[in-house]
């Protein structure tokens, strides 16, 4: 007999193809991986680019996208006042739109992503809709020290997107450990991002790997560090090039990704005069991200908060080793010793030892890279994932 598929209203502030970070990929490969005969998903979004269409399917997603936009030929300010006026309209604008939506469907749950501006819309419909369970995904990186204060002026409400949930579904324990902070009553399952792991563990053959040298101009005695990261004060990629000061001039730093503070980094760069050791490449699409890493040697991200690290994984996957600090979830995964090395927060001249201690000894650099590479095709794959996820819609 068949059965009609279940429904399941998805809240994002962002999804593909305007924003792709750690959450948006995680939407799309656990969607991908359940069957649209047994789940069917919506989607409410912001529309950042007018070129987008209003509503379009993307794998198993129906997105329907809101909100004002900007025109390209607008200023950045202009856009970022439209990217602003629409975060903080979205918990009405979201509410109006899900109310619309649930006219024309039946949903069995709604599912939101992160704590933050969507939440408010998906409590909303929630108070309007007691019986569909809520399910609440926390996948934020930054810290919650920070997100509390900005949360101040509706903190009561703020508070009621965790203690109105049905269901929490949290990144790692530190995130959980919030979600009990915020007096959440419901069950709270930790079920962490993943890697894809054919893409990243996919050695580059001889030919792709000379390509991929001669295009980053590494020559045969240099050290390629690298970083995959939004370039924001969060993942102090800073304090990587401060440390380059206390490392021979054959370390070299590679940096994957755009933020607001790039063009302080370049400063930086040019005040400690490393301009030939530093190469920004910009944005890197996530499918490509794999062929820089196979090329480098180690992957450093000294973070100040991260709710997990999704590029922590890939690398550990590609088979370089890490080193972070022991900080948010990153302690889920990362050993110190065994699958990566810490460093301390804010202290270049750390970074500069564990970088000195993989490059000289290595059998200890061998050791954690097999180690690390083990525990990620293991634990963190997103067919085991998808299978938990869809274990908590069923439920």
């Amino acid at each position: 007999m068949n059965t009609k598929p279940r429904r399941i209203l998805i809240f994002s502030l962002a999804y593909y193809p305007s924003f792709i970070g750690g959450a948006e990929v995680a939407i799309k490969e656990i969607t991908d991986r359940i069957s649209p005969h047994e789940v069917e998903f919506d989607m409410i979004t912001l529309r950042f680019d007018s070129a987008l269409p209003k509503i379009e399917k993307i794998g198993n997603v129906t997105i329907h996208r809101i909100g004002w936009t900007g025109k390209q030929k607008n200023s950045s300010d202009s856009l970022a006042w439209y990217l602003h006026l629409n975060k903080y309209a979205l918990p009405i604008t979201g509410f109006v739109k899900a109310m619309s939506l649930a006219r024309a469907n039946t949903y069995n749950g709604i599912w939101s992503i992160m704590a933050s501006y969507n939440s408010f819309a998906a409590l909303f419909f929630k108070l309007c809709h007691p019986n569909i369970p809520f399910l609440l995904t926390l996948q934020e990186g930054d810290p919650i020290p920070y997100i509390k204060h900005r949360a101040l002026p509706v903190y009561p409400l703020f508070k009621m997107i965790f203690t109105r949930a049905t269901h929490i579904q949290a990144i790692s324990r530190y995130l959980a450990d919030w979600a009990k902070d915020m007096n959440a009553r419901c069950p709270i399952d930790i079920v962490p991002n993943a890697v894809d792991w054919k893409l990243f563990s996919m050695p580059l053959s001889t030919i792709q790997t000379e390509v991929m040298k001669e295009k980053l101009g590494k020559k045969s005695d240099d050290i390629f560090l690298i970083t995959t990261s939004r370039l924001v004060v969060k993942n102090a990629v800073g304090d990587v090039i401060e440390a380059l000061q206390y490392l021979p001039a054959h370390v070299k730093f590679l940096i994957l990704g755009q933020g607001y503070e790039e063009s302080n980094l370049k400063s930086q760069i040019s005040n400690l005069k490393l301009e030939d050791r530093v190469k920004f490449l910009g944005y890197i699409p996530h499918k490509e991200m794999s062929s820089y890493l196979h090329v480098s040697d180690i992957f450093v991200r000294p973070s100040l908060s991260e709710g997990l690290g999704n590029s922590f994984l890939e690398a550990m996957a590609v088979g370089i080793p890490v080193i972070a600090t022991p900080i948010g979830g990153i302690p889920d995964f990362l050993i110190d010793g065994e699958t990566g090395l810490f460093c301390e927060v804010n202290n270049p001249r750390s970074i500069a030892q564990k970088v000195e201690k993989l490059i000289k000894d290595r059998e200890s650099r061998d050791y954690i890279v097999g180690r690390a590479r083990n525990m990620v095709r293991d634990r963190y794959q997103w067919e085991s994932v998808a299978v938990k996820m869809k274990e908590i819609f069923d439920s």
